[in-house]
């Protein structure tokens, strides 16, 4: 299976502007720009699309390794935070809570970090990975 989207750039990176589509067409020519991705600007920007893309993955996974455990969540609830410094991603803050009928505290951790580890989105990043996780 592959996936593409694609960008489109026009002028200098700071007075500049853009726009992304998605294969799908979710985003269809979605802008972007400097000022949505380094101030408050309208628009989308890389990083906020990696952490959209990071909390569903590992939301998927942890579905996927619940069940693989003999439990299926009625909610998992996950947010990602990406912290972009000095032109780096530096972190991806995972935070999740999710409704597990019957399972416990341990076996839900366990679940969580596998799916944090084995996520696709997880191993495509190289940078530190955080998540806290709430059983609800």
């Amino acid at each position: 299976m592959k996936r593409f989207a694609t960008a489109n750039w026009q002028g200098t990176g700071k007075e500049g502007k853009g726009n992304l589509t998605s294969q799908s067409t979710v985003l269809n020519k979605t802008q972007y720009s400097f000022g949505s991705r380094f101030e408050e600007g309208v628009g989308t920007n890389p990083e906020e699309l990696v952490a959209a893309a990071h909390a569903g993955c590992f939301s998927m996974k942890l579905s996927f390794v619940l069940v693989a455990a003999g439990f299926t969540a009625e909610s998992i609830d996950t947010k990602c935070e990406i912290t972009l410094d000095s032109g780096a991603i530096t972190l991806s803050a995972l935070t999740v809570s999710a409704k597990v009928p019957g399972i416990t505290k341990e076996a839900f951790d366990t679940a969580v970090a596998d799916a944090k580890a084995n996520c696709p989105i997880s191993k495509l990043l190289n940078t530190n990975i955080t998540c806290e996780a709430k059983l609800v």
